[in-house]
């Protein structure tokens, strides 16, 4: 079974650089599982397409400068990626250099909810951090050490390696809450601030104008040569979906209490006049809406040049209950029918001209899920994790196999729902 021997055996250290950094020595043992997994994926027909980080710093670069709030990381980023490039690029053709940014810089350093934890006292329980400054900080030197990576691809190796080399990032689809202008504008700037924030610097060079009128010097600028550097620093962009959310302006912001989480003036909800933006699922963040995925390409699609898409994630979570069989997790239903109508709206923007170029299901296996941990089950395949990690196809994964066979998301069988 695919991936058995490495689920299996003991976990190795998976960090490339015993102390976070290419002077501190390689770590043979991670390069070897690396090695190992990126052939034992092409031996089974499966194209690695590898992210070079999702929110994991080393913690010795923590230590030694703060990671991502010192201009220091877009160094040692580059030494990591060109490692990367050189050790397994000969059989890697897709890279990500960041999985979701914008989460990893208001998360980890506005409200503090996700590693390292850092936020204004008035923000969270957190025990240092700036929310005002610190989540703009971060983002800027990511997309310093982003531009610099693709670059260093660009001119060393894509050449050679025939690989491409992009970004992901994330956003909720924003939905005007009423028929006005306000609610319209709210919706613009919500998009500026959690997609535009890194999109637009690396289609034009700087950030969105909405940013920039309201978070004023708070926001780095770029040189001239950053600017020009970052410009266009992607071969394709990858965009992770899952739901919506109603956008309206909002004046709560206040000049004491800065923070990037209200630097926008909007206010996001789940609910209009008491009616949800899509259907509730298990979980209380996520709503099925999926117009919000064609909308969301779209909208790529005019705004940013009508870039190469990806989309590297899309699904839905059910809460982990223990106390529920195996086979009432295996009967998915509201999983399938998530997909088939995501994949569905998908289909009539390819039809329209929209570049999308893949579609990745998050997740292939129930997975550990950052702060939410074993308590969110988002596989199309379950996890057995009291019985020696076995794994079953639910009927999500059971419709896909068909679907992918059958070549039709209207088509395919068995075809529990339709738009």
């Amino acid at each position: 079974m695919i991936f058995s021997n490495f689920l299996k055996r003991d976990k190795p250290s998976l960090f490339l650089f015993l102390e976070g950094k290419l002077s501190g020595g390689v770590n043979q043992e991670g390069v070897e599982f690396y090695n190992e997994l990126i052939n034992e994926l092409l031996h089974n027909g499966i194209q690695p397409f590898v992210t070079l980080f999702h929110w994991d710093v080393p913690q010795a670069l923590e230590d030694e400068y703060g990671g991502f709030l010192s201009t220091n990381i877009v160094n040692d980023y580059r030494d990591y990626a060109n490692f990367c490039f050189k050790e397994f690029g000969d059989r890697v053709k897709k890279w990500v250099t960041f999985n979701e940014p914008n989460t990893f810089s208001s998360e980890g350093y506005a409200t503090g909810n996700v590693a390292p934890g850092r936020c204004s006292n008035y923000e969270g329980n957190c025990t240092a951090g700036n929310s005002a400054t610190e989540p703009y900080v971060v983002a800027h030197n990511i997309i310093l050490s982003h531009a610099t990576a693709v670059n260093l691809y660009r001119e060393k190796y894509q050449a050679s390696q025939m690989g491409e080399i992009g970004i992901t990032v994330s956003t909720y689809w924003m939905v005007p809450k009423y028929q006005t202008v306000a609610s319209s504008k709210a919706a613009s700037r919500a998009l500026d601030f959690a997609f535009g924030w890194f999109v637009n610097p690396i289609t034009y060079g700087d950030y969105p104008e909405s940013m920039r009128a309201l978070v004023g010097n708070r926001l780095p600028n770029f040189t001239e040569a950053e600017s020009n550097m970052v410009k266009g620093s992607l071969d394709f962009l990858g965009l992770n979906y899952y739901t919506a959310r109603y956008a309206d302006d909002s004046t709560s912001s206040s000049s004491l209490n800065l923070s990037y989480t209200t630097d926008s003036h909007v206010d996001l909800t789940t609910e209009k006049d008491g009616i949800p933006v899509g259907e509730p699922t298990p979980s209380g963040w996520l709503y099925i809406y999926p117009r919000g995925i064609r909308d969301f390409v779209l909208y790529v699609k005019r705004n940013f040049n009508n870039p190469p898409i990806v989309i590297t994630e899309n699904g839905l979570s059910d809460v982990n209950n223990n106390s529920l069989p195996m086979e009432d997790f295996l009967c998915d239903s509201l999983r399938l029918k998530y997909l088939q109508l995501h994949l569905s709206s998908l289909l009539t923007v390819i039809k329209d001209g929209v570049d999308v170029r893949g579609y990745y299901v998050w997740s292939f296996l129930d997975d550990f899920e950052w702060e939410f941990g074993y308590t969110y089950r988002l596989g199309i395949n379950y996890v057995d994790y009291k019985n020696g990690l076995r794994r079953y196809m639910k009927h999500s994964a059971l419709w896909l196999e068909d679907f992918l066979q059958n070549g039709s998301v209207t088509k395919s069988q068995p075809l529990l729902y339709s738009q």
